[in-house]
C-alpha cells in the first residue's frame, strides 16, 4: 500500500486547503480592514480592490472552513486569473510572470483550480455535511 494514500493524503489535502485559504484571507483583510501590515489603510469597498478584498476575505474563510469549497475555489481561481491578466500582464505589457511580477496571482489561480477539482476533502465542513447525510466524504 502506498503510504501517501489514505489518511496522510486526506490530512495533506486539508492542510494545503487551510493554509492557502488562510493566506488568501489575509490579503483580503489587508484591503478591507487594514490588518496585517497595512497600517490601518483600507480600500474603497465599491472599487475593484474593494471587490477583490471581499472575495479574498470571505472566500478565503470559506476555503479554510471547507464550506462550498468547489464553487468558491472556482470563483477565486477566476478572480486570480483576471488579476493576473488585468493587473500584471496589462500593466507591465508582458505575459511572463518573471517580468510582470504576477507569480502569486498565477499560483493562486492554479491552486484554487486544483481545490475546485478536488473539493474540500474529508476534514472540511463539506465533508462533514456529506458524511452526516450518510454519503462517505471524499478522500481528496
Amino acid at each position: 500500500m502506498n503510504p501517501l494514500n489514505g489518511r496522510f493524503h486526506a490530512i495533506a489535502h486539508s492542510g494545503m486547503r487551510i493554509a492557502v485559504g488562510l493566506m488568501f484571507f489575509t490579503h483580503g483583510a489587508q484591503k478591507l480592514f487594514g490588518w496585517f501590515g497595512r497600517g490601518g489603510d483600507t480600500v474603497e469597498l465599491f472599487s475593484r480592490f474593494g471587490i477583490a478584498g471581499v472575495l479574498e476575505t470571505f472566500g478565503g474563510l470559506l476555503i479554510v472552513l471547507g464550506l462550498f469549497t468547489r464553487p468558491v475555489a472556482f470563483l477565486l481561481a477566476g478572480q486570480m486569473a483576471v488579476a493576473y491578466f488585468w493587473m500584471h500582464v496589462a500593466a507591465n505589457d508582458s505575459l511572463w510572470w518573471w517580468a510582470n511580477r504576477g507569480e502569486l496571482a498565477a499560483v493562486y489561480s492554479w491552486v484554487f483550480l486544483a481545490i475546485a477539482a478536488l473539493g474540500g476533502g474529508s476534514f472540511s465542513l463539506d465533508g462533514w455535511l456529506k458524511a452526516r447525510k450518510g454519503a462517505p466524504a471524499a478522500e481528496h
